[in-house]
């Protein structure tokens, strides 16, 4: 079967970046991917029109930069994830497909023109995300700010998800961020605590705990969401672990997906998870009160977003109903 990763950059997606900074890692073994892990590549007519609606608002996607492999699907139903803050980031991550180095200046139209492609999709939930912004004082707070208020007022009835960075050493951007309100505020721990030196080396593990906390502090009424990859060589109780961590910061929603190595100078993938597993991993995640969690190989931040917002209104209606009762 042709794949998506193979093939993504002649179906239309953008060329990848290199890589400078990742090009003195050596070259990583590949695992042959089983069969569950294989998606077909984008051809459809929504896939067309989705990727001329991005060309044409000069728009960045995390569904292309990241080499997503449910960009096919998601496109074809009109969903993208919109990345804001350019193409840039200013952190290396291991695992991350996203090119590092010195990021341009802001496009100071760029929240306008996120709202206008949101109405002409007639999106009813978006997904807006960044690279991480270490060089703007607010961590780009107030451009997240300002495309939540603009994508509000071209399209009022869209409900709006954000995933952020963690705002390190960024005093004050959170609160920027949450006086906009988004409906779902989504920033990922990506692996467990003890695989952060080499995977996520940039971000610290209880720093982005307490980020998540802090928003639920601040407004309550928000969704709080974190997502992992597995298959980094992380041991089953790190996870259950992190789970716990996670409740204890009083997060709704945790996403769990298969690690997939964008190239042989990431970092390697250690082990396939199976499909078992992931479910086993859903089971328990529910045990431990999480409003709903998305557990599969191919699960990614942003995949089924809509569908899980609807999920997470009806699941804290059915719990807050049971308190009352």
């Amino acid at each position: 079967m042709v794949t998506l990763l193979d093939t993504l950059s002649t179906a239309g997606a953008k060329p990848r970046l290199r890589h400078p900074e990742k090009a003195h890692r050596p070259d990583t073994e590949v695992l042959p991917k089983p069969d569950w892990i294989r998606v077909k590549a984008p051809v459809s007519k929504g896939y067309a029109e989705t990727r001329d609606i991005v060309r044409a608002g000069n728009l960045i996607t995390v569904c292309e930069e990241a080499g997503c492999p449910n960009i096919g699907g998601c496109w074809e139903k009109k969903h993208a994830t919109f990345m804001i803050m350019g193409g840039i980031c200013t952190r290396a991550c291991a695992f991350c497909n996203v090119a590092t180095g010195k990021p341009h200046a802001l496009d100071e139209s760029e929240p306008e023109s996120v709202g206008r492609a949101v109405a002409q999709m007639g999106l009813h939930h978006v997904v807006i995300t960044s690279v991480d912004r270490d060089d703007l004082a607010d961590g780009g707070a107030e451009h997240f700010a300002r495309t939540i208020r603009a994508i509000r007022a071209a399209a009022p009835n869209t409900t709006v998800e954000i995933l952020t960075p963690d705002f390190l050493r960024k005093p004050g951007a959170l609160e920027i961020v949450v006086a906009a309100k988004p409906d779902v505020f989504n920033h990922n721990l990506e692996t467990v605590p003890s695989n952060y030196l080499t995977v996520r080396p940039g971000a610290r593990y209880f720093h982005s705990i307490r980020l998540l906390q802090q928003v639920k502090e601040m407004d309550p009424e928000i969704f709080t969401k974190s997502g992992i990859m597995v298959g980094l060589g992380e041991q089953r109780n790190e996870v259950l672990q992190l789970m716990d961590d996670l409740r204890s910061a009083d997060v709704d929603f945790i996403t769990i997906g298969q690690y997939l190595q964008p190239t042989r100078k990431h970092h390697a993938v250690m082990k396939y998870v199976t499909p078992d597993e992931f479910k086993s991993y859903e089971t328990i995640a529910y045990t431990k009160g999480f409003l709903v969690v998305a557990s599969s190989p191919l699960t990614r931040s942003s995949h089924h977003a809509g569908e899980d917002f609807e999920r997470l209104r009806l699941a804290r209606q059915v719990r807050q109903s049971a308190s009352a009762a």
